[in-house]
């Protein structure tokens, strides 16, 4: 059967699917005040990290339109697979399910999953990697939809950012627990339940707490560890991808461990030096 796998632009991709003409992803925009850019193949990750850095207005993402995503799906296929933000995290999945309806208005039918990856980032790429495995097998529409939801639902996500000043500039965190923090050179271990950000830890030092959040990562993954594969998503920052990857190899217990440079939504959230993380 022939396919399209369509992300939107948090889902961070290795070199391989980058060049896979069966993957498709629709950007958000990124905005800094006034000045706005497209997360697309153009995104210039130094310029960006450096305007957030001399701004003092938080940097923020505008979903994708539902007539982007209903483009995307414009393709001569039998099926589309659509993985997204979560819909904590973003509009981007509701978007989408409004695409798949105008485009169902439109056309013929065709079998289309929207899926929200209950994450973001590396658990986007994560699902991206068994989509393409279970398409290439030649695996029919509802087997693949029923296999990609349950790794979504069993995958587990975690990151670690650098400072906290976007989350402070955006609102979400007061200045003076921003300010603590960077005092104390706290770093939080963030992960998700469901899709919704939850703090997992915090450590002293960066070092410390990719260390921890590679512990936790380990002690959560629960069954059939040796099958599991982690992904890692790191922000113009290989040297901690690496760091963090060779912690997971030290532990000896998964299948395989991949590592990508973020794109532009991820960069805008997880910051310069963020790492994220997704084991499933």
């Amino acid at each position: 059967m022939t396919y399209r796998l369509i992300g939107d632009s948090c889902t961070d991709l290795d070199d391989n699917l980058k060049k896979d003409d069966n993957i498709v992803i629709v950007p958000l925009t990124l905005e800094i005040g006034d000045y706005s850019v497209k997360d697309d193949d153009e995104f210039n990750q130094k310029d960006f990290i450096k305007r957030m850095a001399e701004s003092k207005i938080g940097a923020k993402s505008a979903c994708p339109s539902p007539e982007a995503f209903k483009e995307a799906m414009e393709c001569d296929t039998d099926m589309a697979f659509v993985v997204t933000l979560s819909e904590h995290l973003s509009g981007s999945y509701q978007s989408a399910e409004i695409g798949k309806k105008l485009y169902e208005e439109e056309h013929d039918h065709k079998d289309i999953l929207v899926l929200s990856s209950k994450s973001a980032s590396a658990g986007q790429y994560r699902l991206m990697l068994e989509l393409d495995k279970l398409c290439r097998q030649g695996l029919g529409f509802e087997e693949i939809s029923k296999r990609i939801t349950k790794l979504r639902d069993e995958m587990k996500t975690y990151f670690v950012i650098e400072t906290l000043d976007t989350l402070r500039k955006n609102g979400r965190l007061s200045a003076v627990t921003a300010f603590i923090a960077s005092a104390l050179n706290i770093k939080p271990i963030m992960g998700a339940v469901d899709g919704v950000i939850i703090k997992k830890d915090q450590q002293r030092g960066m070092q410390k707490a990719l260390a921890k959040m590679v512990e936790i990562a380990v002690k959560e993954a629960g069954d059939n560890i040796s099958e599991k594969t982690v992904c890692i998503t790191h922000i113009n920052n290989l040297e901690r991808g690496e760091y963090v990857a060779e912690l997971f190899r030290k532990s000896g217990k998964f299948k395989d461990i991949k590592i990508v440079n973020g794109a532009g939504v991820a960069t805008l959230y997880a910051g310069d030096g963020g790492i994220v993380i997704a084991v499933g």
